[in-house]
């Protein structure tokens, strides 16, 4: 999940990537934010008023940077072809990951280390990613996401008040610094916070249109957090669900580098 859901709105992303040696079905989309404040102030609200108040819905700027780094470990379900399996990533400021996931046996991997951006999994081994695949990765790799909303984009429009399931929700359209067609984030009217993101996502199999959608929020140390994350589209759809949350773990920085050829 760009940058706007705070496990890296932009983990999950990349998964689909992950899963491609498999074709599955959709994924039924996640519930979103249940925390609440008040709404915006006007009907037709300017882009900085969405973002300060998705800053304050997610925690504040000063709960963030209290923070230096993350682990979370939870599973992710594949409903359509009755798969299951189990999510760990590690975080650490200001722009290190990496993932673990196991599906049925097989391992598949994520890492940025700051600078070079890998993956590795079965059906394509280990290499490193570059182009726009590599741009995704520094996106979302940035531990404080919430706070880069404008950096990670080349321009934010508000694009108008739209429904996402049940919910009312402000949308905004982004522009890629790297050129493509935007990104589409959707923020709870009432929260601020992501409801959904529509984007694309780029593998070495080619470009893929996705939506990610949040929810389960829940706070952990002062900020705020998915726990739930559900992504449809491309070769693969699934759910993730986070089980666990610590922050301030300490994590060596060589745990994020691209493995050696072996």
């Amino acid at each position: 999940m760009i940058g706007i859901v705070p496990h890296r709105l932009l983990f999950a992303c990349w998964l689909a990537m992950a899963l491609s040696a498999a074709t599955f079905g959709q994924a039924p989309t996640a519930p979103s934010g249940r925390t609440s404040e008040p709404a915006v102030s006007s009907a037709t609200p300017s882009v900085e008023e969405i973002i300060a108040r998705y800053e304050r819905a997610v925690g504040g700027r000063a709960a963030w940077q209290k923070l230096k780094s993350r682990v979370s470990l939870g599973t992710i379900e594949v409903p359509s072809a009755k798969l299951s399996g189990t999510v760990v990533i590690h975080e650490k400021a200001p722009s290190k990951i990496l993932t673990i996931i196991i599906v049925s046996g097989s391992v598949f991997r994520q890492g940025f280390d700051g600078s070079v951006g890998w993956a590795e999994d079965p059906q394509d081994g280990l290499r490193e990613q570059s182009g726009a695949e590599l741009a995704e990765a520094k996106r979302q790799s940035d531990f404080y996401s919430p706070l880069d909303l404008r950096e990670h984009y080349a321009k934010l429009t508000f694009a108008g008040a739209e429904k996402v399931g049940d919910q009312d929700t402000l949308e905004l359209e982004a522009a890629l610094p790297e050129g493509g067609p935007p990104d589409k984030l959707y923020f709870d009217a009432k929260t601020g916070l992501p409801v959904r993101l529509l984007g694309q996502h780029h593998s070495p199999d080619g470009v893929a249109q996705f939506q990610e959608d949040f929810g389960d929020y829940r706070e952990v140390d002062g900020v705020t957090l998915p726990f739930m994350i559900a992504q449809a589209g491309g070769p693969s759809s699934f759910v993730v669900k986070i089980s666990e949350v610590r922050h301030n773990v300490e994590l060596e920085d060589g745990e994020f580098a691209k493995p050696a050829v072996q």
